[in-house]
């Protein structure tokens, strides 16, 4: 009987430590990356990019009908 086998207390104790571990990367891995948000546009010729939208100029207003035919035309 020198032979040891685990038990059950054991292997309760590393399924914890295990899950705990495993639990604690998830959380450090999450806080080291950001997200940053894009916005999907097509340029001129056609093609699909994303742009971040924090260097996106917003002016918080819309424009007229007028303003858009003028933009248009140029």
């Amino acid at each position: 009987m020198s032979q040891k086998t685990p038990t059950r207390k054991k292997f309760l104790l590393w399924s914890a430590v295990l899950l705990s571990s495993a639990t604690l990367l998830k959380f450090l891995k999450g806080s080291r990356e950001t997200k940053t948000e894009t916005v999907k546009m097509l340029t001129q010729d056609g093609k699909l990019v994303e742009i971040n939208k924090e260097l996106l100029a917003s002016s918080k207003h819309k424009i007229s009908s007028e303003e858009l035919q003028q933009w248009i035309k140029k």
